[in-house]
């Protein structure tokens, strides 16, 4: 036991050396600019009241699952939500798992068998890379957003071709380009698998995701959407055929092994869909993000074009980015600054999330603060 408290003190200490050592906080800012509530969903009291008004329709109510819903956590009004959900999104099927992270492990480790291929964008989330890894499968990662780059895996894979990549990514808020690696999985006879986490209720017909907008939902073989985005509340859906969520629910670990989702989190998720098939949130969150480009023109900083939500301003190292996050955050700017490891050295960034409920004064006056970054 000495040893591994020694082992751990020593890891962390060099974090803490390194400036890198990650801490919780509870600290609230005025000015939101971090969370990945692009809808303000998370915190909606119409939201809020329709929860309250469905928990009380449902008969017998519990608590908790009380087991997997292979055993005893399962309930008609989960596979009506999932249903619902599907049908949202123009899909055939949907599978319910606890989190976006359960999600993509639960898919990608089950799904890709020995002498099968995984071809990755070198930017998608962790919980991808983590799935592939504990899949038996080849892997092989292509360079960002790069056609060609990924032609030459594609060339190369052997066995069923899985090729995975966000529709909106997490930290640099630029958008795949689905349409052309869509042409590349059909030429070569590969599965697109698209993590859309970013753009559900930001891109496509009252959210439906970018896959959606470019009319994409018959080709792709799974997509995951994730609740803790813009929907607000929490859990996660693989989209795909049926014979997908049947695979799933038998050969997918981080469903089968874990206790389901209590069902008050289920009417959370259902309510939330029921409250965005009902107005236009997009048209709101588009006015902020172009107030935002318009604005951010004007200034000679070097950031990755967006068209989502999700907008950086790019630094060269740990401490400036550092720096000019707690800048902001002394005038109650709520912006982080992603570090090195979790993005590549030299690619430290803010990541700035813009909302619905951001007032455009809010954005104006971010956006003059970052003019002392120059």
């Amino acid at each position: 036991m000495e040893k591994a408290e020694f082992f751990l003190q020593q890891r962390l200490s060099e974090r803490t050396e390194n400036g890198l050592l990650r801490k919780l906080t509870t600290a609230s800012l005025p000015f939101d600019f971090c969370s990945n509530d692009y809808l303000g969903f998370a915190r909606s009291p119409v939201l809020k009241s329709l929860i309250e008004e469905q928990i009380q329709l449902i008969k017998p109510f519990k608590n908790g699952s009380g087991g997997s819903r292979l055993l005893s956590g399962n309930h008609p009004f989960v596979e009506e939500t999932e249903k619902l959900i599907a049908s949202f999104h123009k899909a055939e099927a949907g599978l319910i798992f606890n989190s976006g992270y359960d999600a993509n492990v639960g898919l990608l480790s089950s799904i890709p068998q020995r002498g099968d291929t995984i071809i990755t964008d070198e930017l998608i989330h962790a919980s991808l890379i983590d799935g592939a890894r504990l899949s038996y499968a080849e892997r092989f990662k292509f360079k960002h957003n790069d056609l060609n780059d990924l032609e030459q895996k594609l060339k190369s894979a052997k066995g069923i071709i899985y090729v995975v990549t966000e529709s909106v990514y997490s930290m640099d808020g630029d958008l795949a380009k689905l349409t052309e690696i869509n042409e590349l999985c059909k030429k070569y006879k590969a599965n697109l698998i698209v993590d859309e986490a970013h753009a559900t209720g930001v891109f496509g017909d009252k959210g439906k995701g970018l896959v959606n907008q470019l009319g994409l939902e018959n080709d792709v073989f799974a997509r995951l959407i994730t609740f803790g985005k813009a929907i607000g509340v929490h859990g996660a859906i693989i989209l795909g055929s049926e014979n997908l969520r049947n695979y799933l629910i038998n050969f997918a670990r981080s469903f089968i092994y874990t206790t389901g989702a209590p069902l008050h989190n289920i009417v959370t998720v259902n309510c939330a869909y029921q409250l965005l098939n009902k107005g236009d949130y997009q048209a709101e969150i588009t006015q902020k993000i172009d107030l935002y480009n318009t604005l951010i023109q004007e200034i000679k900083l070097l950031r990755i074009q967006s068209n989502s939500a999700i907008q950086t301003i790019l630094f060269n190292n740990n401490e400036t980015t550092k720096n000019a996050a707690k800048s902001l955050q002394d005038k109650g700017f709520d912006v982080k600054a992603i570090l090195s490891p979790t993005v590549a050295e030299g690619k430290e960034r803010l990541r700035i999330c813009l909302h619905s409920y951001n007032a455009d004064k809010e954005i104006i006056e971010l956006v003059n603060h970052l003019k002392a970054f120059e």
